[in-house]
């Protein structure tokens, strides 16, 4: 029997104002949770004003009602670690969240270095993998969402997940081997909030109020509200990149339709150029032109390496390639920074003669084989190394791609839309890595970072809760003279944050990669992080979780004495070597390389060439390779500067 249209009406009006009085949860809030142990963990969400709501959870019953802004919150009383526990939510409905977890919750945020996932250095860590099964290490990953209006107040997706071997490959590789350090030491359930976004600088991440502080920012982040003012800009940005890949494809003589391709092992390369891979073409005939190159190369391969799956390592490739093994597509990545590791199918490779074929398309600056990675072809335990000589030709000849302006990089978006959502969620504290992004503009870091940490404290009400942060690695070609650097004065702004209490920061200036701004050393940064909550977020005073720390400096002659702290027990050279990557200045302030030795406690540093020094500087440099002041325990020094 067909329902009166006034009832039907009737009835979607009552069960829509039903909905509307139903209990209504963050995505944060549900299953698999973790809570954080021996705190008021609170639990909130949202109904109709004046709803009744019952939370029972571990043997205890907790009630709350709805204000008149719709929201309700509920504090746990103190929780000790544990679980699984069955949560019940009872209002006009009823939700029960599963498998909930009492232990140590910790915000991992910055840009790509933390959001760098363990899919990436699986071949690294491929055992790590293999054994991640931990039912009690979770993560919640915080999707990328920008926001200039207001601070949202629950993100757009997202859902707790355990580690295991599949599931581990989509966790921040910092972030996991910081959790699996804690939790070999303590046995506590730990739980990622994995809020970081690769390319932010600091100032995204900040709220309106502080960016109160920073009147350049707080204007660009009110620029940016307007709707039509974001969307000119990237329609503009995708007008601009659409036309220019378009022109890229047409040009392409690589690809043109009245020839054989050149990817076709075919195709008569007779008289292509040749050049070493890896490297770059700027430095050989072609010379500094964007566009597309492509290269190929002619290899052996045995019989012992056919009808076997293989894998083929191309470093990394600047900027976006096409990889054809004998005609066929084998793998594309579009943009510079991840690693090429294309697996070729086992059918593909015949014995004899095989031909590799590399399209790169390079958009600016100088494109090419990145140096000092792997470049070969692996199967049944058999490699061949694919450097040396390779044939090249040009493709297409094109202007630089203009630069495309990051919407979400501008200043507040990023908190609005990734850390206002969490505030309400009891933490034991946060791990940063950042950074990199603002090496341009470090003395300016040397305000935002330490507001940004007390604009999250201010907003999470915990009081000065943990903030444990990485001091960038070393990254590019090293010098041969001493030298100014953005980088080491980033990294100076950094150390400096240390002023701010609670705050504890792990040097990596020997685990980075001078050819790579994402290097593949994660375990270490993780464990040093994990030093550093030791002492500070669980209180241990037995660990030593820096390395040394430049404190004063003493002139006694032609001589400068310097004392630090966090020496642990005792100053040491790495490797037994001399000390280097030490610089001394006079009053002329030029700086020139000095010989250091460890003499107790102190360093003692001087130059023939400088009678009357003033100032020294350690490891101050973009790449300070070589650089080798540690604690016994391990820990490398911050590098430092005496002058101002």
């Amino acid at each position: 029997m067909k329902m009166p249209r006034s009832s039907l009406c009737l009835y979607l009006l009552l069960f829509s104002q039903a909905a509307l009085c139903q209990v209504r949860l963050p995505r944060l809030v549900s299953d698999g949770m973790v809570l954080q142990r021996d705190a008021q963990a609170k639990v909130w969400g949202w109904a109709a004003e004046g709803e009744a709501v019952t939370i029972n959870f571990d043997g205890r019953t907790y009630r709350a009602t709805t204000g008149t802004d719709g929201k309700w919150t509920v504090l746990l009383s103190e929780l000790k670690a544990g679980g699984p526990y069955t949560m019940e939510i009872r209002a006009s409905n009823h939700i029960t969240l599963q498998n909930v977890l009492v232990g140590d919750v910790w915000v991992c945020s910055g840009q790509s270095n933390m959001q760098l996932w363990m899919g990436r250095v699986k071949y690294r860590y491929a055992d790590v993998i293999a054994h991640a099964d931990n039912p009690i290490i979770r993560q919640f990953i915080v999707p990328g969402r920008y926001d200039f209006q207001e601070p949202q107040d629950d993100v757009t997706s997202g859902r707790w997940v355990s580690a295991n071997p599949e599931s581990v490959l989509e966790f921040t590789a910092v972030g996991y081997f910081f959790a699996k350090t804690l939790f070999e030491r303590y046995r506590v359930p730990i739980g990622l909030i994995n809020a970081s976004l690769g390319g932010s600088p600091a100032e995204a991440w900040l709220s309106e109020e502080a960016l109160k502080a920073f009147p350049e920012h707080l204007d660009t982040a009110k620029r940016f509200r307007d709707s039509a003012y974001r969307n000119q800009i990237m329609e503009k940005d995708k007008a601009v990149s659409d036309a220019w890949y378009a022109r890229v494809q047409q040009l392409d003589r690589g690809q043109a339709k009245d020839q054989r391709p050149w990817y076709d092992p075919g195709c008569d390369a007779s008289e292509w150029a040749t050049m070493n891979v890896p490297g770059y073409w700027a430095d050989e005939g072609l010379g500094r032109v964007n566009g597309v190159v492509w290269f190929r190369k002619e290899i052996d391969v045995p019989a012992s390496m056919i009808g076997k799956p293989a894998r083929l390592w191309l470093g990394r490739i600047v900027d976006g390639d096409s990889t054809y093994v004998n005609g066929t597509l084998v793998g594309s990545v579009s943009y510079q920074y991840p690693p090429r590791i294309y697996d070729v199918p086992a059918n593909l490779l015949k014995e004899g003669k095989n031909v590799i074929v590399v399209r790169i398309i390079s958009n600016g600056g100088r494109g090419g084989f990145v140096l000092d990675k792997p470049y070969r072809l692996s199967a049944a335990g058999h490699t061949i190394d694919l450097q040396g000589q390779w044939q090249y030709k040009l493709g297409a000849t094109m202007d630089p791609l203009p630069g495309k302006r990051f919407i979400e990089w501008q200043p507040l978006g990023l908190y609005n839309g990734m850390i206002a959502p969490l505030v309400n969620c009891r933490i034991k504290g946060v791990i940063w890595y950042q950074g990199e992004s603002n090496t341009g503009r470090a003395l300016e870091y040397r305000r935002l970072f330490p507001a940004l940490i007390a604009d999250w404290r201010a907003k999470w009400h915990q009081g000065d809760f943990p903030f444990l942060y990485v001091q960038l690695a070393n990254f590019m070609e090293a010098t041969d003279q001493p030298s100014e650097s953005n980088w080491a004065e980033l990294r100076e702004a950094q150390l400096r944050t240390l002023a701010v209490p609670n705050t504890a920061m792990a040097v990596t200036i020997d685990l980075g990669e001078w050819n790579d701004v994402h290097p593949l050393n994660k375990e270490d940064v993780g464990k040093r992080l994990a030093l550093a909550a030791q002492k500070i977020a669980y209180g241990d005073d037995e660990v030593v979780h820096s390395g040394p720390i430049y404190e004063s400096m003493e002139i006694e002659g032609n001589k400068i004495i310097l004392t630090f702290k966090h020496i642990g027990a005792g100053l040491v050279s790495r490797g037994g070597d001399e000390l280097s990557q030490f610089a001394i200045a006079g009053a002329d302030k030029k700086f020139v390389w000095a010989k250091a030795e460890i003499e107790g406690n102190t360093i003692v540093v001087w130059s023939e060439d400088v009678s009357q020094p003033v100032a020294v500087r350690y490891a101050w440099a973009d790449n300070p390779e070589g650089a080798n002041l540690y604690n016994r325990e391990g820990l490398p020094a911050s590098p430092f500067r005496t002058d101002k």
